[in-house]
C-alpha cells in the first residue's frame, strides 16, 4: 500500500496539513521541522513517483536550474547566461518550462522541496551546492539531476557535464611555445575549485608535453579580482628570471596582468604573451587583443539539458561528458608575425 501524507504526518507528529505546506513551500515553517518531515519521506520511501499517483498529477512540464545564491560571481556573467540559454533552448523544443531558483544554504534545500513537491521532473544542479547527503538522496528518490560541471565527490556515480578545462590548458601551453615562449606561469583563483585544479593539471602536463620547465612559483593563485591578479604578475615580473607569458583563468584576471606588464614597461607580444580562458565577451576589445582559449557555454547549458531529458525519459546509466575547448589566436601572443 503506497506511504501516503497522513503517514508521513504521523511519524513526525504533526497534521497532514503541515507536510503538504512543507512539500509546497507554501508556509513559514522551521527548518527542524521540514528537515524531519524530509527525513520520513525517505524512510517511509515516499518519493515523487508515489507523490504523483497520491496527488494523481504526471509530469510536471518543467525542469528546474539551482543555483547557488552565494556564489555571485559564477552566476551574474554571461558564463551563466549563455548556459542558461543553452537549458532553455533544449527545454522548450521539449515543451517544458524552466524554473531558475536559488540555493540559500539553509538546512532544508530548496531542491528537495522541487522534489518532493513534484514542481519539476529533474534539476540541474551547480557543483559548488552539491554535498553527499544531496547527492544521496536523490539517488535513493531516483530523482534525475545533472550537474553543470565537474563535482569533487563521487563524480562516477551521477551525470555531470563540464569543460575540458585540463584540455584547454595545454591547447594554451601549445600554442605559447609555437611561439617561442619559454618560460610560462599561470595565474588562476584557489585550486580549492576543481575546474581551477583540472586547468592547472593541464598546465602541468601541457609544458612536460613541450619539454618546458615550470619554474617555482610560477603557478600563481589570487581572488578572481583585476587587482590581486596583477600584484601577483607584478612579483612574478620582479624576478630576475621573469615569465615571458602568462596564461589567466579569465578576463579579469588577463586584464590585471596586462596591467602589471604594463607597470614593468614591457610589450605585449614582443616581452610577454597573454593567453586567458573564456573568449566571450572581453577578450577581443582588449589592447591588445587577447589570444584566448574559447569555452562554449551554450553548448554546456545544451548538454546538461539533453543529458537530463535522457534520464528522464529513459533513467538508463549515468553520463559524464566533457566539452572540448579551442583556442583564438590573437594579438596578445603574436610574436613570430
Amino acid at each position: 500500500m503506497a506511504v501516503t501524507i497522513h503517514d508521513i504526518a504521523k511519524k513526525v507528529g504533526v497534521s497532514p496539513s503541515t507536510v503538504s505546506r512543507v512539500m509546497n513551500g507554501k508556509a513559514a515553517i522551521s527548518s527542524e521541522t521540514k528537515e524531519k518531515i524530509f527525513a520520513a519521506m525517505e524512510e517511509l520511501n515516499f518519493h515523487p513517483n508515489s507523490l504523483a499517483r497520491n496527488l494523481a498529477t504526471g509530469s510536471s512540464q518543467a525542469i528546474a536550474l539551482v543555483i547557488n545564491a552565494e556564489d555571485t560571481k559564477s552566476f551574474a556573467n554571461q558564463f551563466f547566461n549563455r548556459s542558461v540559454f543553452g537549458i532553455e533552448q533544449v527545454a522548450q523544443a521539449r515543451g517544458f518550462n524552466l524554473i531558475i531558483t536559488n540555493d540559500d544554504s539553509s538546512s532544508v534545500s530548496p531542491i528537495e522541496q522541487l522534489v518532493y513537491a513534484k514542481k519539476a521532473d529533474g534539476i540541474i544542479i551547480p557543483p559548488s551546492i552539491v554535498s553527499q547527503k544531496l547527492m544521496n538522496r536523490l539517488l535513493k528518490l531516483r530523482f534525475p539531476f545533472v550537474i553543470l560541471g565537474e563535482p569533487g565527490i563521487s563524480k562516477n556515480e551521477v551525470n555531470w557535464v563540464d569543460v575540458n578545462n585540463s584540455q584547454g590548458s595545454e591547447l594554451a601551453v601549445q600554442h605559447l611555445a609555437a611561439q617561442e615562449y619559454r618560460s610560462i606561469a599561470f595565474v588562476g583563483e584557489s585550486q580549492e575549485l576543481v575546474f581551477m585544479r583540472n586547468r592547472v593539471a593541464g598546465f602541468r602536463s601541457g609544458l612536460e608535453a613541450q619539454h618546458l620547465a615550470l619554474k617555482d612559483g610560477f603557478i600563481s593563485e589570487c581572488d578572481g579580482t583585476s587587482e590581486t591578479a596583477c600584484q601577483s604578475a607584478l612579483d612574478l615580473l620582479s624576478r630576475d628570471h621573469r615569465p615571458d607569458a602568462f596564461i589567466c583563468s579569465d578576463n579579469a584576471i588577463a586584464y590585471g596582468v596586462i596591467s602589471a606588464v604594463k607597470k614593468r614597461g614591457l610589450r605585449i607580444p614582443q616581452d610577454v604573451g597573454i593567453v586567458t580562458f573564456d573568449n566571450y565577451p572581453l577578450a577581443r576589445y582588449t589592447e591588445p587583443n587577447l589570444t584566448a582559449v574559447d569555452i562554449d557555454t551554450f553548448l554546456l547549458g545544451e548538454q546538461a539539458a539533453m543529458i537530463l531529458f535522457k534520464t528522464i525519459e529513459e533513467n538508463g546509466n549515468r553520463q559524464q561528458m566533457l566539452i572540448n575547448t579551442r583556442l583564438y589566436e590573437r594579438e596578445s601572443t603574436n610574436r613570430k608575425n
